[in-house]
């Protein structure tokens, strides 16, 4: 069922700058895995692990309601939708992935052929028009290509774990794959052939979702350690940004390149919208020591130092700001510090705290509760709309239009 939201033109909303719900589509039995916007159409395509493929299309009413409601064998858990020439691709939990082609009504689907890619739950997939590859990867630890246009698989790679996403950069052909351990590989894809150009190891949790800015060459990771990290690609002098803004597991990321915002939602139900235009500082490396590098107090493995001074050993703490290792009396302080991705207070020494200025406490990103806990984004950007997919089975659809600057 559909469920009818007002809409809120320019002339109602003011100076609010924030998300507002314009619709919500309702009615699936069982989790919604993804959902997408049609270009150019007043409808929706989502996927469900109710083995359902639908199509929703907006009624004179203002309502959404599905055109199509396609049976799939298996749980519908990714797919990727080309808009230009209509081909759907819908991957399923038995590691199959179909093909289909949508009429010009958006009133039917017709199958065109199936690719036995994986051995198991397909997480991602990527249809690449210019070189005619329909890229994926699964829970059977593969990423794989086949041409689309025959059908064959043409190869694949193995990655140590579970790989969960999934980003391709079609002039450089570049693929980027994230996995369960909390590793990226990055591949430099042939016809018949990869490269294995390096592996970023920058998350304690599992990468869930990646984002690619080609104009910039970075690569955004979302992760379950509920950080986000900006792989400056480009530059080639190894720097990475973090984004700590979130409470929970982070599970989608959407770059604008319209905005150059970053957009990412997670467990913890809240839709942040990260300034890439502000100056960003890489986050320090967390200082080695047995003694407080502030106040020379012993850590408490220290022992020694704890008989010679009759004291008993603090715990280690460490500055967010220069990285060196402190005890708890000489960072006393919290501070937010956008500059180097921390949006909510963090642990400062007691130095650093009195050198921090209000221009470096201006935030860098704003935060929205969705009200439902986010499982995948889709955000149309000319028309300024966004999909959240939730663990609620309920798809909404908002305007971003005062947010996206």
């Amino acid at each position: 069922m559909a469920a009818e939201i007002k809409p809120v033109g320019p002339e109602k909303q003011g100076n609010v700058r924030k998300p507002i719900l314009v619709n919500k589509l309702e009615g699936c039995s069982d989790n919604v895995n993804m959902a997408v916007f049609i270009p150019h159409e007043d409808g929706v395509i989502s996927i469900s692990d109710d083995r359902t493929v639908r199509i929703w299309l907006k009624r004179d009413t203002g309502q959404y309601w599905p055109s199509v409601c396609h049976s799939m064998p298996s749980a519908a858990t990714a797919m990727d939708y080309n808009g230009e020439t209509r081909r759907l691709f819908v991957g399923l939990d038995n590691g199959t992935i179909s093909e289909y082609l949508v009429s010009d009504d958006y009133n039917k689907i017709t199958h065109v052929r199936d690719y036995l890619a994986h051995l198991g739950r397909v997480t991602a997939i990527i249809f690449s028009l210019s070189c005619e590859w329909v890229l994926s990867c699964g829970r059977d630890r593969y990423f794989q290509w086949h041409c689309s246009e025959a059908g064959r698989r043409l190869g694949g790679y193995q990655a140590t774990s579970w790989c969960l996403c999934l980003q391709f950069d079609e002039q450089s052909k570049y693929a980027f794959v994230g996995d369960y351990s909390g590793h990226i590989s990055v591949l430099k894809v042939k016809h018949n052939s990869f490269d294995l150009i390096t592996t970023f190891k920058g998350h304690s949790g599992s990468v869930r979702s990646l984002s690619w800015d080609p104009s910039r060459s970075l690569l955004f990771s979302g992760s379950f350690d509920q950080s986000i990290i900006v792989w400056d690609i480009g530059g080639r002098r190894g720097t990475a940004f973090e984004l700590q803004g979130h409470h929970d597991k982070v599970q989608c990321l959407i770059y604008c390149p319209i905005s150059n915002q970053c957009l990412s939602g997670g467990d913890d139900c809240m839709v942040a919208f990260w300034n890439m235009d502000g100056k960003r500082v890489e986050t320090p490396d967390w200082a080695e020591s047995d003694i407080c590098q502030k106040c020379d107090a012993p850590f408490f493995w220290n022992v020694q130092k704890m008989w010679e001074q009759k004291v008993i050993g603090n715990r280690q703490h460490h500055c967010r700001k220069c990285g060196r290792a402190v005890c708890s009396k000489c960072s006393d302080n919290r501070s937010t510090i956008p500059p180097l991705g921390y949006e909510y207070a963090v642990r400062v020494c007691d130095q650093c705290f009195s050198g921090i200025t209000e221009d470096e406490q201006a935030p860098l990103a704003t935060f929205h509760d969705a009200k439902h806990t986010i499982v995948h984004m889709h955000l149309d950007a000319t028309r300024k709309r966004l999909l959240t997919v939730g663990k609620d089975r309920v798809i909404k659809m908002w305007d971003v239009s005062s947010v996206l600057h």
